[in-house]
């Protein structure tokens, strides 16, 4: 956060006492030679590199040559100083002026302020940062001087109700914020400042707001007339009110309240993109920063605003009309902001960028043009060569407007309109060759101008695609107009430019029929078009990929269908990078997590970033960029990244209503394919929570719970945390019936009663279950604890036969219970997913070994005897082909696998994972999969027994 201006001094990029003569690196080349040669006169006391300054400036300047003549004895001091600590000079001028003394001296320390500067300048002392970072600093200083001693004297005439002496210190809840280059610390040498004027209401009461808002409006055009007002001294800084909200119909100053309701209701793009370079300037900084804040979600959306594209383009359309400079490049008359290939374009090129992602990238929200293009290139969103070569055209444009207004003090960007004004420019830039600088700034211009335009020109780059359009295609075409996301006008317009390479593509698919159909599902349950239309126009590849989703699954395009914003996350830069792994994963959340102003904002992120990492495997594993396998350890990775981060956060919210957990706290452990680090897109998540108390009864909170009861509650709001359906949806189901005593057992589990249940009451199968635990929330201490119980029980359990008893007995419920759905159900049935799983189970459980995965559970159980290494070889075979099968069934759909009814895209995606050259083929591989391991189990389990026999 910026200090007050009062209290900031100058940012001098150079320390060390310089002075001029010491740091020139060039001079202008004097245009008139009699006014030069007067100059040489005048300062003849100078050395001769700084009367080459000083000719060249007044040689080019009638402005400045009136300043050096009116200023002449102070200029002579000051040209043997430092200018660094003469600029700082000049701003601890400003700082003690009394009110009394502000008309006159603002307006010759303004001038002051402009001679130094210039002469830095022009003089190459200064680079072009310092040099608009100074004009900034000035405006600033001069803004809260003014308005802070223009408030104390309200306050001593008693107009002020509310406000004491003290409150002039911070201007009374007034503050004044920088807009445009003023915001930025990019103002140029004559520009005006762009204020919003506005009090905080919430420091008043409500009786006095109206005499104190009559107070603030006459101070703000009390303010504006004494820095605008041209006297005989000149004036301080033209000062601009238009930007605040609906400027025609509102009064110069405005409470903050009544700003933010028109930002949250009426507020346009282009006052989302004036509010990326918005500061607070002047009066109370604090506040001007908290509003700020509050207005952050109307400038910076949480999706990628690719809209804005449009919406900028038609704006610079629209100031081009307005000024009339539409045509080919001519340099005379020429404008150096507004015109082709000119300082505007690359602020919009900029600012538009930082628009469409800075929602989603706090890194991005910077206020600088210069910085801005930095950060775009670093973050990958405008290549590093294109920054560079925009960054060194924006400072030599820079520099040129600097130039044209420093001729005659007027706020102007044209060039001049005849090569005699043309010439004088080139040579106040110290070019003595007029034609090599004429050909240097319209190679730049005309290289801005190929730089911007492609970005700004959505829809008319390229002639448009030839296809024929394949016959069945026009059923589906014909209905999308009627569709929600073509309702809006705008939505209607962007399709249109979209449509033509939208259908050659569909058209161009491998079978295009199925394409459209899928595409067609996609479209209909798309609420709205606009920024998801943007989208595309702006990344055509995105269309390939949403052929891709939509052709293999209409479950998963309906899904994206209703969450467009995952695709954001495609085009983030890291998209298809490999994956971070799950370290990297839980810090990711928690940095999101922390970020939200509440505990249903933290759900909320949580939600929409799973959600977004979720997408990334779905769509790595349907373009074959991983497995199956590496799919299923990646889900399993971004459920334990969600349960680890989101636990903390669910404690911290029940704790502030019922106190610390008592004792040594919880852990949550996963089972199942959780706890064997295997998941699948659809997967439950399987917990157990187990807690501590250590023998304390109850926790210490204003609304205090029995530690049973606390644990219970506090596990029940985990699981609303996890299934509650927000405004992004749910996180996970979550299946609790694994606990000890299933559905009738408490939801949360003491150690204790934990430890006796598994060594005395718990069933074969319970054990078995167990040998997939693992801890993956909570506190770190206990979930040691009970890993050394678990291993320990794991050994006192270590009973082949009646291990294998309970999986004979598991085997016939389950094949009661749960029979196989079809030949391609790769999970239940003898031989299949699950029929591995358990016999893996068995073989930890026998083995006394702590593995959870089954790869390494069938190897403890070669290790302890009961395998075979080639019967191991063969289930892990087998359960490889399962899960492949099992995995691609449950992205593509809910239903049973049947790949008649997939269609060609999902079959092939199918036989990809596989291997298998067709369908046929596969399902007697799978055949042969689930025989071959029927008859493992069935050996090992009859093997087992007659050993133990």
């Amino acid at each position: 956060m910026l200090r007050n201006p009062v209290d900031r001094p100058a940012r001098p990029l150079h320390q060390g006492g310089m002075t001029f003569a010491a740091r020139l690196t060039r001079s202008p080349v004097p245009v008139d030679l009699a006014r030069a040669a007067e100059a040489d006169d005048r300062f003849a006391a100078q050395p001769p590199e700084l009367r080459a300054l000083l000719r060249g400036t007044a040689g080019c300047s009638p402005y400045l040559w009136g300043v050096m003549t009116r200023e002449g004895d102070w200029l002579d001091q000051t040209l043997a100083s430092d200018p660094d600590a003469a600029f700082a000079t000049i701003l601890d001028d400003v700082r003690a002026m009394p009110l009394d003394a502000l008309k006159s001296g603002l307006r010759q320390s303004k001038r002051r302020a402009a001679l130094l500067i210039a002469l830095a300048d022009l003089g190459g002392i200064w680079p072009l940062e310092q040099v608009t970072g100074a004009l900034t600093d000035f405006a600033d200083l001069c803004v809260d001087v003014v308005l802070r001693r223009l408030v104390a004297a309200e306050i001593a005439r008693g107009k002020l109700p509310g406000l004491a002496e003290a409150d002039a210190e911070t201007a009374g809840g007034m503050v004044a914020l920088a807009m445009g280059k003023q915001g930025a610390h990019e103002l140029n040498y004559s520009s005006d400042i762009d204020l919003i004027m506005l009090f905080d209401q919430d420091r008043f009461d409500a009786a006095d707001l109206h005499e104190l808002r009559s107070g603030f409006i006459k101070i703000t055009r009390r303010m504006t007339q004494l820095l605008s007002e041209m006297t005989g001294e000149g004036y301080v800084f033209r000062t601009d009110l238009r930007l605040r909200p609906d400027a025609s119909v509102t009064p110069v100053c405005l409470s903050m309240e009544a700003a933010e309701r028109y930002y949250e209701s009426l507020g346009r793009t282009w006052e989302r993109a004036a509010h990326i370079k918005a500061r607070p300037c002047a009066g109370d900084i604090a506040a001007g920063w908290a509003y700020l804040d509050r207005l952050r979600p109307f400038v910076w959306r949480k999706h990628l605003d690719f809209a804005a594209i449009q919406d900028a383009h038609d704006m610079r359309l629209k100031i081009r009309s307005h000024k009339g400079l539409h045509g080919a490049l001519a340099l005379e008359g020429h404008d150096m902001k507004l015109g082709q290939g000119g300082i505007r374009e690359i602020e919009f090129f900029t600012q538009t960028r930082q628009i469409i992602a800075g929602g989603r990238d706090p890194d991005l929200r910077v206020r600088g043009t210069v910085e801005g293009l930095a950060r775009l290139a670093d973050k990958g969103w405008v290549p590093q060569d294109v920054a560079d070569t925009l960054i060194a055209d924006y400072r030599a444009h820079r520099e040129v407007e600097h130039r044209l207004q420093m001729v005659n003090d007027a706020q102007t960007h044209k060039l001049p309109g005849n090569a005699e004004g043309i010439a004088r420019i080139a040579n106040f830039c110290g070019w003595g060759d007029v034609e090599a600088w004429r050909s240097d700034i319209t190679h730049r211009l005309e290289r801005v101008a190929g730089l911007t335009e492609e970005f700004f020109a959505p829809g008319g780059r390229t002639p448009e695609p030839t296809f024929d359009l394949p016959e069945g295609a026009e059923d589906f075409v014909e209905h999308w107009p009627d569709y929600p996301c073509l309702r809006s006008a705008r939505a209607r317009e962007i399709f249109k430019r979209l449509e033509p390479d939208l259908l050659a593509r569909l058209s161009k698919a491998a079978r295009p029929i199925e394409a459209f159909a899928a595409f067609d599902g996609f479209l209909k349950g798309l609420p709205a078009g606009v920024q998801l239309f943007s989208l595309f126009e702006a990344n055509p590849q995105l269309i390939d990929l949403i052929i891709d989703i939509t052709s293999v699954s209409p479950e998963l395009a309906q899904y994206l269908s209703r969450n467009a914003g995952v695709l954001d996350a495609v085009i983030g830069g890291d998209f298809f990078q490999d994956w971070p792994g799950r370290a990297r994963l839980t810090s990711l959340l928690a940095a999101r997590l922390m970020a939200a102003k509440d505990y249903e904002g933290q759900l909320d992120a949580a939600r929409s970033w799973a959600k977004e990492w979720h997408f990334r495997i779905g769509v790595h594993f349907l373009r074959g960029l991983i497995d199956a396998t590496e799919a299923g350890r990646e889900y399993a990775d971004l459920a334990e990244a969600v349960l680890s981060v989101l636990w903390p956060h669910v404690v911290a919210q029940f704790t502030a209503k019922h106190g610390t957990p008592p004792g040594k706290g919880a852990v949550v452990l996963g089972m199942g394919s959780l706890g064997a680090g295997a998941l699948t897109a659809k997967s439950d998540l399987d917990l157990i929570v187990i807690y501590d108390a250590d023998g304390v009864e109850t926790s210490l909170g204003r609304r205090p719970l029995a530690s049973r009861v606390y644990y219970a509650k506090l596990t029940q709001a985990l699981v609303t945390a996890l299934t509650a359906p927000m405004a992004e949806g749910k996180l996970y189901e979550v299946d609790m019936r694994l606990r000890p005593s299933g559905n009738q057992g408490p939801v949360a589990t003491s150690l204790q009663s934990f430890r006796n249940y598994q060594r005395d009451e718990a069933w074969t199968w319970e054990h078995l279950a167990l040998t997939r635990a693992r801890a993956v929330a909570g506190e770190a201490d206990l979930a040691k604890e009970v890993e050394l119980f678990r291993q320990g029980l794991l050994a006192d359990k270590a009973d082949a036969t009646r291990t294998l008893a309970g999986v004979v007995d598991m085997r016939r419920r389950l094949a009661e219970a749960k029979p196989a759905k079809s030949a391609w159900d790769g999970k239940q049935g003898p031989g299949r997913g699950q029929d591995i799983e358990l016999i893996a189970s068995a073989a930890a459980l026998i083995s006394a070994n702590p593995a959870t995965g089954v790869s390494n559970q069938l190897a403890a159980g070669v290790e302890a005897g009961l395998l075979l290494s080639s019967e191991a070889a063969i289930l892990t075979e087998s359960y490889g082909l399962l899960r492949k099968v099992q995995g691609a069934a449950r992205l593509i759909s809910d239903s049973a696998l049947d790949p008649a009814t997939l269609g060609e895209s999902g079959r092939a995606f199918l036989l990809r994972g596989t291997g298998a050259a067709d369908a046929a083929g596969l399902e007697v591989r799978l055949a042969a999969a689930r025989d071959a391991a029927a008859g493992v189990i069935d050996a090992v389990i009859e093997r087992g027994l007659s050993n133990a026999t």
